[in-house]
């Protein structure tokens, strides 16, 4: 995902990741600046790794190149993703990092903004469509042309960065852009005779999952290490269910960011996926679980739009052993 680096202004950004190597009980992460990623922080701060003998590090690095060099130099152990970032170039069948997770889905976080005058994507034909390359919402807008036989080839794409969500949509001649929150939500309030409104959402397509990433040759070697990594992370899940303002409490200066703001993040754009729900899209090896298909369906999808350029089959890009080991 993602994602708020723009307005978590002095978050712990990494130009290039350099680390000694650790012990085995230690776990090495890089995830982008998004709260979909806290129960790793609240699972430190409560200390659940520490009572599973397990030392977690965890930083911000929102540039993909730079977490793929890491995770292949063995500088970290997990990277955290979107199934779609995980795929993307110049990933093939070789490059190291197997999912062995999932940890949230995004339920509106990223969508697709319109005019006024859009009633649907059939509407966007030769029009003017800004979004970023390689986010959420440009999966989620091909998507959609599909299924109503189109392509983003019958739209005049315009690259931009997200975080001009707001300046892009004041334009006119932009029909549409392809963004995420808060980003979504900011532009249409501030251009209000645009009578902007929510075409295209997270809410209505389960195919934007955070997915939690291992290195195969550390996990081949301590197993049981990611096995822990793992059940601290859904202790922290299930203790956001039962106690989600302290969870608040305590992820929100990870982000530099406010309590209430972390609160409506969490409300208006993902949900934490509990054990339960993770092992269900993991499912076994005998019977893969539904993120083998989201998975493929993504996969397309990036392959036609260029962000892929290597086919990864989702049977050698998930390794269900892990998880099938985590306790309640």
């Amino acid at each position: 995902m993602l994602r708020i680096s723009q307005i978590a202004a002095a978050v712990f950004l990494l130009g290039t990741v350099s680390v000694p190597t650790l012990a085995a009980d230690t776990i090495r992460v890089l995830s982008p600046t998004w709260p979909g990623f806290a129960p790793v922080f609240v699972a430190s701060d409560k200390g659940y790794f520490k009572e599973l003998g397990l030392t977690v590090d965890m930083k911000f690095e929102d540039d993909r190149a730079n977490v793929m060099a890491a995770m292949q130099r063995g500088d970290i152990d997990v990277d955290m993703r979107t199934v779609g970032e995980h795929q993307g170039r110049p990933r093939d069948e070789t490059t190291p990092g197997i999912i062995i997770g999932t940890i949230d889905k995004s339920v509106g976080g990223d969508g697709v903004i319109a005019d006024g005058s859009i009633d649907g994507v059939a509407d966007l034909r030769g029009k003017k469509i800004a979004v970023e390359p390689n986010i959420p919402a440009r999966l989620l807008l091909q998507l959609a042309l599909k299924k109503a036989g189109m392509s983003l080839n019958d739209l005049q794409i315009v690259e931009i960065a997200t975080a001009d969500t707001a300046a892009v949509f004041a334009d006119t001649s932009i029909a549409a852009v392809g963004t995420y929150q808060p980003f979504q939500s900011q532009a249409i309030t501030i251009s209000p005779a645009r009578k902007g409104k929510v075409l295209l959402s997270s809410v209505d397509s389960e195919i934007i999952i955070d997915v939690i990433t291992a290195r195969q040759d550390d996990l081949k070697t301590n197993p049981k290490k990611y096995q822990n990594f793992l059940t601290g992370i859904y202790r922290a899940i299930k203790f956001f269910e039962t106690n989600p303002d302290e969870f608040i409490a305590l992820a929100a200066p990870h982000y530099n960011l406010s309590e209430e703001e972390v609160k409506d993040i969490i409300a208006t754009s993902l949900a934490y996926t509990p054990l339960a729900e993770a092992k269900e899209m993991i499912g076994t090896s005998g019977k893969p679980g539904k993120l083998y298909g989201i998975f493929d369906t993504v996969m397309q999808l990036n392959l036609e739009n260029g962000a892929a350029e290597t086919k990864l089959s989702a049977s050698s890009q998930i390794d269900p052993s892990v998880i099938a080991a985590v306790s309640p």
